[in-house]
C-alpha cells in the first residue's frame, strides 16, 4: 500500500495520532484532503474520522494543542466536533454507517467501522484514507480504487450510483461541480444514473442546489456543469430558464444563435477573468429574457426585441424561486442584466460624450463589470467580426476613462440638490423641486453646462424663473418696501 507519511507535515496529524493512542482508537484523515493532497491542490479542511467518539478525541486533541474548551464547537446531532487550528479547519466524526428512506435525504445512522464510513461516501476520490495509526501511520487505504480514479480524472459511486443518488439526490449536484472544478470526466454509468435518479432533486432544498450551482459558477469553466446538467435533465429540474434557452430555429432558411451555447461562451469568459460570484449570475441570466421575445420579422429576420427588459424583470423571480437573496446582490443582477446591452450600442453608433455621461451615470460603481460583462457578450463565429467589435470596444472603454477624468459622473451626485432648491425659493416638497433637479442633471449629461455649482446655479436661476419662482431674500425686500 502506498504510504503518505511524507506529505502529512502539518503538526496537527501528529497531534491527532498520540491523543487517538492514548485513547486507544483508531483515526484516519478521509475525504477532501486526502483527494486534493494527492492532486497537490491547496486544501484546509481536514475531516477525521474516528473508529470511536468523534466528539471525544477533538477535545483531547485540542487540549494536547494547548487551545481553550471553548474553542471545541460540538454538533450532537450529527456526532460531530471540530476547531481551528492556524488557518486550518479540522472536523471529527466518529466513524458510521448509514441507511436512508425514499422520501428524506436524511439517514439514519448508527455507529460503524471505516470500512463502512467509507462505503457511505459519495465518490471513491472521496473515499481514500490515510491512517494516523501508530501501527500503520501514514497508509493510504483505497477500497474502492480511487486513487486509479483520481489518475483516470473520472468521477465515479463506492457502491451501485442508482442506490448512491437516490439515497441522497444532492449528490447529482455534487458529481457534477467535481467534474467542473477538477476537469474530470464522469463514469458511464455513474451520468445514467444521475439521468436516471435526477427527479429526486425534487426533495433537495433549493439552498443546498444553489450551494452547488455556485461552486460551479466560480470553477475556471463553468459549461462543464451546465453542459452535464443539460445532458442528464438535471438542468430542466434546476434551472428551467436556462434550459428555455436551448435550440434554434430556422425560418426562409434565416437562424438564430443556439443562445444557451452563446451564454455558455460568456459564462466561461467571465469566470475566466473574475471570482465575482454575482457577476457570473449576471452572465448566466443576461439573455433569459430571448425566448420570450423571440420574433421573426421577414425584412430583417429574427429579434428578440426587448430581451435585456423581460430578462431584467425575471431575475427577482428566479432568485426567489431558487431562494436566493431578494437584497442588494439581485438588485446587481437585474442591473447589469437590463443594461448588458448599452456598451453595445455604444459600439455600434457613433460615440457622443452625452451617451458617455448617461452610461456612467447609470452604472455608476457596476460600469467595470458591466463592460466586462458586454465586452464577454461579444461572440460570433465570424472572427473578423469579432476583432473588430473587441477593437470598437477599446475606443468605448477610453471615452468613458476620458470623460470620468474630467467630468466625475460615476457617483454623481449633483452640485445642487433639493434642499438647496427649497431653502432658496421657500419652497416644501413639490413637483417644481424634482423639475429644477432633473433640469440640471440632464444639462450635466448632456453636456451644456459643467459638473459645478456655478454653472448648476446660473441654470437654477433660468429655470426657476420660467416656473415663476423667486428667491426667498427677493420678496423679504420687496415686502420692506
Amino acid at each position: 500500500m502506498e504510504n503518505l507519511t511524507k506529505e502529512l507535515w502539518h503538526p496537527i496529524f501528529q497531534a491527532v495520532s498520540k491523543t487517538a493512542g492514548a485513547m486507544g482508537v483508531d483515526c484516519y484523515v478521509i475525504g477532501g484532503f486526502v483527494r486534493d493532497l494527492l492532486l497537490k491542490r491547496p486544501c484546509t479542511d481536514i475531516d477525521i474520522v474516528a473508529v470511536g467518539s468523534g466528539i471525544e478525541l477533538a477535545r483531547r486533541t485540542a487540549e494536547a494543542l494547548d487551545l481553550p474548551p471553548q474553542s471545541v464547537s460540538v454538533f450532537k446531532h450529527y456526532g460531530t466536533a471540530m476547531f481551528h487550528y492556524g488557518n486550518m479547519e479540522i472536523e471529527f466524526v466518529g466513524a458510521r454507517k448509514e441507511s436512508y428512506s425514499p422520501d428524506s435525504r436524511n439517514p439514519s445512522v448508527e455507529t460503524g467501522s471505516l470500512e463502512d464510513d467509507q462505503c457511505r461516501r459519495d465518490f471513491t476520490i472521496n473515499a481514500l484514507a490515510i491512517s494516523l495509526c501508530e501501527k500503520n501511520y501514514g497508509t493510504l487505504i483505497d477500497p474502492f480504487n480511487g486513487l486509479e480514479d483520481l489518475r483516470k480524472k473520472v468521477i465515479r459511486t463506492p457502491l451501485d450510483p442508482l442506490r448512491t443518488f437516490s439515497d441522497d439526490p444532492l449528490r447529482i449536484m455534487r458529481a457534477i461541480r467535481f467534474a467542473t472544478q477538477l476537469n474530470f470526466s464522469i463514469d458511464m454509468h455513474t451520468l445514467e444514473a444521475i439521468h436516471e435518479e435526477s427527479e429526486r432533486l425534487d426533495i433537495v432544498s433549493k439552498e443546498r442546489i444553489v450551494t452547488e450551482l455556485n461552486k460551479i459558477l466560480l470553477s475556471r469553466k463553468p459549461s462543464i456543469g451546465f453542459t452535464l446538467m443539460d445532458l442528464t435533465g438535471v438542468l430542466d429540474r434546476v434551472l428551467p430558464w436556462i434550459s428555455n434557452l436551448k435550440g434554434v430555429e430556422c425560418i426562409n432558411n434565416q437562424g438564430h444563435k443556439d443562445n444557451f451555447y452563446h451564454t455558455m461562451e460568456v459564462v466561461d469568459k467571465i469566470a475566466a477573468n473574475t471570482n465575482n460570484l454575482w457577476l457570473c449570475w449576471a452572465a448566466l441570466l443576461h439573455d433569459v429574457g430571448k425566448p420570450q421575445t423571440k420574433r421573426y420579422l421577414p425584412e430583417t429576420g429574427w429579434t428578440f426585441h426587448q430581451h435585456e427588459a423581460v430578462g431584467s424583470k425575471m431575475v427577482p423571480k428566479i432568485f426567489r424561486s431558487l431562494k436566493m437573496p431578494q437584497n442588494e446582490k439581485m438588485a446587481y443582477v437585474k442591473k447589469l442584466v437590463y443594461m448588458h446591452l448599452r456598451p453595445i450600442a455604444l459600439v455600434e453608433d457613433n460615440v457622443t460624450d452625452s451617451a458617455v455621461r448617461r452610461l456612467l451615470f447609470d452604472a455608476g460603481d457596476d460600469i467595470d463589470d458591466l463592460m466586462m460583462l458586454c465586452e464577454a457578450d461579444i461572440t460570433s463565429k465570424n472572427q473578423e467580426k469579432v476583432k473588430h467589435l473587441l477593437r470598437n470596444f477599446e475606443h468605448v472603454r477610453n471615452k468613458l476613462k476620458d470623460i470620468e477624468e474630467k467630468d466625475r459622473i460615476r457617483n454623481f451626485q449633483p452640485p445642487i440638490d433639493g434642499l438647496f432648491i427649497m431653502q432658496r425659493y421657500g419652497l416644501e416638497q413639490c413637483k417644481e423641486v424634482g423639475i429644477l433637479k432633473n433640469a440640471i442633471r440632464e444639462a450635466i449629461l448632456d453636456g451644456q453646462i459643467g459638473n459645478n455649482f456655478e454653472e448648476a446655479l446660473e441654470l437654477l436661476e433660468e429655470e426657476a424663473a420660467r416656473l415663476g419662482l423667486h428667491k426667498v431674500v427677493e420678496k423679504a425686500t420687496q415686502t420692506t418696501e
